[in-house]
């Protein structure tokens, strides 16, 4: 079947939108009509090779849609099924998802960009295999995605919104309450405000957390900030970050601080703004040849800590319908979010508005 897609030719180039030649499912994967696909730094990411993927590559990893299909042996989904895509494939049985770290599943030895059958779904007019972002592809009409990889929701939720849960709100919020485990009445800083930011940020009002600060840059993203639950700000651009945020808390510093952004220096921000034993949490996706170091003896004597967070720590098919349930309860937002929606051939535009700084959530709408 033919279907267009946003596919990366080239690093550091525009993103070129085709009609590619699509093939049916396989046994235990399924065809996903896209309804929805969140704009998402990463994907940028991809663009720039900060995430490494080989060209040519289809984009997107947070999207939502409808089963028009499903391969042999799928028995947990059926045609017509509404679904949220995720954007890691997980076995069950491994190590790691018995401890219920099932992010870091450790079965899928594939290559990136690959089915698990280390095959190509996707092929252009010249016949070459494209490969798809994190497995899914979302920024494409149709997709042909490992059942491993779906979230079966309820049909009365929007698809547009639920798009947003499959990565920035999962990945934001998990990282509060999932990796970090903020407790009620601690203090918290929040190192860049775009979609994953101001969910880390909603997730620290859902921890009750007393004191959120968001630090930034962009005096807009700092307004979204402010409407999604953030006590405090610092506009980076004006004032050290580091100084502003102990300012603030009366020169102590935060009880945890996220790091949203994915650079060293903002993750030796995020460092040097905890208190002693303090947690400074890393949700950005540094460039993959990127280093960062900070005081090894400090590090000792002051007992902070240092912890990664990826995908917010989630478990897909549960966090997922709870965190759509919240949003339900009027407990958190996903309306807000989303400041412009765009057609796929706008997708380089969207990456323009994204840097600088324009939404707080971008969505890709298909018919």
């Amino acid at each position: 079947m033919k279907t267009r897609a946003a596919v990366m030719y080239e690093h550091n180039q525009p993103v070129v939108v085709e009609e590619l030649e699509l093939v049916e499912p396989k046994a235990n994967e399924v065809l996903v009509r896209t309804a929805a696909s969140g704009v998402c730094h990463s994907d940028l990411s991809v663009v720039t090779g900060a995430i490494y993927y080989d060209a040519a590559v289809i984009l997107g990893h947070e999207g939502a849609g409808v089963i028009e299909q499903v391969g042999e042996g799928v028995t947990d989904f059926q045609v017509g099924d509404h679904v949220i895509l995720s954007f890691v494939s997980y076995c069950g049985n491994c190590r790691m998802c018995e401890m219920e770290k099932v992010c870091l599943c450790e079965s899928y030895d594939v290559p990136r960009g690959f089915l698990l059958d280390g095959t190509y779904r996707f092929y252009n007019s010249s016949g070459d295999g494209i490969l798809q972002m994190a497995r899914v592809a979302t920024m494409s009409e149709y997709m042909v995605v490992p059942e491993q990889n779906l979230v079966k929701i309820d049909q009365h939720y929007s698809l547009e919104q639920a798009a947003l849960v499959g990565c920035g709100v999962t990945t934001g919020v998990g990282a509060v309450l999932n990796t970090a485990k903020v407790e009620p009445g601690s203090s918290v800083a929040v190192i860049g405000t775009g979609g994953v930011g101001l969910n880390a940020i909603q997730g620290a009002v859902l921890a009750d957390a007393e004191q959120i600060i968001a630090v930034d840059i962009a005096e807009k993203k700092l307004d979204f900030a402010k409407t999604f639950g953030a006590t405090d700000v610092v506009n980076a651009a004006e004032i050290d970050a580091v100084e502003g945020v102990r300012e603030i808390t009366k020169g102590l510093g935060v009880d945890y601080a996220f790091e949203v952004i994915g650079n060293p220096d903002t993750i030796r921000q995020a460092y040097q703004m905890v208190r002693p034993a303090g947690t400074a949490v890393i949700v950005g996706m540094v460039h993959h040849e990127k280093e960062f170091s900070i005081p090894a003896q400090h590090f000792v004597s002051s007992e902070r800590r240092i912890i990664g967070s990826f995908y917010g720590s989630c478990q897909p098919r549960v966090d997922m319908p709870k965190l759509l349930s919240l949003y339900t309860e009027g407990k958190l937002k996903l309306d807000e979010l989303i400041t412009r929606h765009y057609r796929l051939e706008q997708i380089n535009d969207a990456f323009a508005d994204m840097e600088a700084g324009e939404n707080a959530r971008g969505v890709i709408i298909f018919n």
